[in-house]
């Protein structure tokens, strides 16, 4: 794609790829394929250094940096060729390798060229500014379902890229709504989407707009009640607290200071980047053009002002005795005004407690401890049932009962996760990723299969999502990590210890990818080990049990059954915990998403039983294959964001950090996928043209021959592997490394020829030279 070809994409060419003129600037660059090539740096994971000698196994060589390294053979990979550099399409490379990649999106990000394509990914690096790179354009060329699938880390720019996805103003006016109660300040980004989603844009057979509707995945509950001290809690709070609307503080019984409520006040209040007054003012707006009604809005406002007021609440224990009861009630009123609850029945509720036990319903004495830890796990599920349900009313605005005949779904969901405390949350987000990858692995299979099989290329099929099954089986599949943590849950007697033993049982020694982990000094406590496609993850296992069967107080949970707020009845009234007779499946407003659900203290309920109500793993299992029949359906496209530093700085690459992505996001993955095939291929005019050069008297002068057999010709007259390149009816394929050695053989041949002529040259001026000594003499 030459200057010409990309005028069509206006002030956003030069974001996209090199000029002509800057091309043909980088092949007359000094270059020696030979020695030319980059070796593994402890600080920056690689850089670039010349080979200045060999001895067996064994390479020396000078980096840029002027530093003088020995390393191993198989740790040195080579440069790719001038002509490569700030390359659109990795795929394009004549080496394809780690460093590679990671140099390429360097230097191209370097220029502020923030999407780049690897083989069948679009890798696009955070450039924490504004590029002219977007415009409200769309085309529907492919008449079949169309997919885009974003994963990275928080502040990578997966909502950025989601937003893309946007057509018309009323769609666009969810996303207000959905970031004020779904998107939190991390440590790295400012505004990240703290749930995953799917999002699907829906078109007549004309192409044109129908309808929208949105999923939404693991939403990030643990945030409801506890924050880092870096991060804050979900923006809906201050933009209450900013008294741009000052009427709500009035009707939520509350002040405009956060450090008032201790849920919301753990980590930072404000954030530069964000006017909380000004984006309250667009969640309001939104919900108006949503068709939301007064009421609905009033009762959400009313339940973040309750969850607010539920961090307030102050129990102490009774003299002599482990039973907790209220200290003042003042808190505990406001929660039942807002709630449509009676205080003390909502106080006796959390105190005294009525719990089954076989067949009888008893009052069971609670702790404070016990007491605290029912308060968080009943304000993030009034939360998380509240963002639920308004994703589902959202969804009731943007169906306009249009027929629809395609769609385009955009998945933007949080990405492999490695931390150095890995827990429930973690493995459901690392089991969604092994899926996703598995989905990449296969269509990328599929590809490569229609590609040989439409060139006559004999290939032995691989299908590379089997690669992953292992994984996936030992989590999923029967007896598997999640089965047997099902079965746990069961039995009233299950701990922590006896799941650990299960699993330990089944797995330790029979299946390669559960390992005992590794013990390292100041090390979060760990209990196994799962071997990942991103790299191994330590899991500590604590609490498992709890998060899984996620229980409430059912005492209270029946309170807000009868609640006269309508929508808090709404949100509870087909709940179904553990000790419930009531409930076909327990998939209410709010079992939709599950995510961190931390809470101190274990607490809470008496005998629990494997009832009708549905834990937290089999709901993720059962949304997660309801997403991948979707995505099945659909022609997908892959985009992976990057985040290049930490310190959000335009411009700037941190090699480890991005490295550690592209291993955990699958780019690398597909690399390996890729060098396992034929991952280059040349038209075979253009290898006639490039590659006769290396024995001209293969395809002689003046006589016709077509440039498939002539490429054939050439081919077998080379000293090479001849089993490493296959010929396809229109174009020649290449093992991983053979057209680096025939660039190698070409320089070699090249230089020979221009040698000649120099000397050739040299001699004739010498001759003319002397000659003219001659004759003045």
């Amino acid at each position: 794609m030459g200057d010409a070809a990309m005028k069509e994409f206006g002030a956003a060419a030069s974001y996209l790829r090199k000029s002509d003129k800057e091309r043909l600037e980088a092949q007359t660059r000094p270059f020696d394929m030979k020695n030319e090539c980059f070796v593994p740096d402890s600080n920056v994971e690689y850089v670039k250094a010349s080979i200045t000698s060999r001895d067996g196994e064994k390479i020396t060589a000078k980096t840029e940096f002027g530093k003088t390294v020995t390393v191993k053979e198989c740790d040195v990979h080579p440069q790719n060729p001038p002509k490569f550099d700030k390359i659109e399409d990795m795929a394009m490379f004549t080496f394809l390798h780690e460093p590679a990649v990671l140099f390429n999106l360097k230097e191209r990000y370097a220029a502020w060229m923030i999407y780049t394509y690897s083989g069948l990914f679009c890798v696009t690096v955070n450039p924490y500014k504004w590029l002219p790179v977007y415009n409200q354009e769309y085309m529907l060329s492919d008449r079949e379902n169309q997919s885009i699938l974003i994963t990275g880390e928080s502040g990578a720019g997966k909502t950025v890229n989601t937003k893309r996805g946007t057509l018309e103003d009323q769609i666009i006016q969810a996303n207000p709504a959905l970031e004020a109660f779904g998107n939190a300040k991390t440590i790295r980004n400012d505004n990240s989407s703290r749930f995953g989603k799917f999002i699907r844009i829906h078109f007549d057979n004309r192409g044109k707009l129908a309808s929208a509707d949105i999923e939404t995945y693991l939403l990030e509950k643990s945030r409801v009640t506890y924050q880092l001290k870096a991060e804050r809690d979900y923006h809906i709070f201050y933009q209450i607290l900013s008294q741009a609307k000052p009427e709500l503080l009035e009707m939520l019984l509350i002040t405009n200071n956060p450090y008032d409520y201790a849920f919301i006040s753990q980590g930072e209040t404000t954030v530069a980047s964000i006017n909380d007054s000004e984006e309250l003012m667009a969640t309001d707006e939104a919900f108006d053009v949503l068709g939301f009604t007064q009421e609905e809005k009033n009762s959400m406002y009313k339940l973040v002002g309750s969850v607010m007021h539920h961090g307030n609440m102050k129990f102490k224990q009774k003299q002599r005795e482990e039973q907790a009861e209220a200290d003042g009630t003042e808190d505990a009123d406001k929660v039942a005004y807002l709630m449509g609850l009676n205080s003390a029945d909502l106080i006796k509720g959390l105190c005294h407690p009525r719990v089954k036990v076989g067949n009888e319903w008893v009052t069971k004495g609670q702790n404070v401890a016990q007491v605290y830890y029912a308060v968080g796990a009943l304000s993030k599920a009034v939360y998380e049932r509240m963002f639920l349900w308004m994703v589902v009313r959202i969804n009731q605005s943007l169906d306009t009962k249009q027929p629809r005949q395609y769609f385009i779904g955009v998945l933007d969901i949080a990405g492999f996760e490695i931390f150095d405390f890995n827990t429930f949350e973690q493995l459901c987000i690392n089991f969604t990723n092994e899926k996703l990858q598995q989905f990449f692995n296969h269509h990328m299979f599929v590809l490569e299969q229609e590609e040989y099989k439409k060139e006559g290329i004999e290939w032995t099929f691989i299908d590379f999502g089997m690669d992953l099954q292992a994984c996936i089986d030992l989590i999923e599949k029967p007896m598997g990590i999640m089965s047997i943590l099902e079965e746990e849950c069961m039995f009233p007697k299950a701990s922590d210890a006896t799941f650990k033993a299960k699993l330990y049982d089944n797995h330790l020694g029979k299946s390669n990818n559960f390992q005992k982990p590794r013990i390292v000094k100041g090390k979060a406590e760990a209990h196994f080990a799962l071997v990942h496609y991103a790299g191994t993850v330590d899991y500590n296992i604590n609490n498992w049990l709890v998060k899984n069967k996620d229980p409430l107080n059912e005492t209270v949970v029946a309170l807000y059954q009868k609640s006269t707020v309508k929508l808090l009845a709404i949100l509870f009234a087909n709940y179904a915990g553990a000790d419930s007779e009531s409930g076909k499946g327990g998939k209410g407003a709010g079992a939709d998403s599950e995510s961190g659900k931390g809470g101190k203290g274990a607490g809470g309920g008496g005998k629990k039983k494997g009832s009708s109500f549905q834990t937290v793993s089999a709901l993720h299992r059962e949304n997660l294959n309801k997403l991948m029949t979707n995505l099945r359906s659909t022609h997908p496209h892959f985009v992976r964001c990057i985040i290049p530093n930490e310190t959000k700085t335009p411009g700037a690459m941190e090699n480890p950090l991005v490295m550690h992505q592209l291993r955990c996001n699958g780019v690398l993955e597909g690399i390996r996928i890729c060098r396992k095939g034929f991952p280059n291929r040349i038209l075979y005019g253009d290898f006639k043209q490039r590659y006769r050069i290396l024995n001209p008297s293969a395809i002689p002068e003046g006589q016709f021959i077509d440039n498939k057999k002539a490429s054939e010709k050439l081919l077998g007259t080379l000293e090479i592997d001849h089993s490493q390149y296959k010929l396809g009816h229109t174009k020649v394929f290449f093992k991983a490394g053979l057209l680096g050695l025939l660039e190698e053989m070409r320089d070699d041949r090249l230089a020979l020829i221009i040698t000649r002529l120099q000397a050739r040259s040299r001699g004739l001026l010498a001759r003319i030279e002397f000659q003219k000594i001659v004759e003045r003499r």
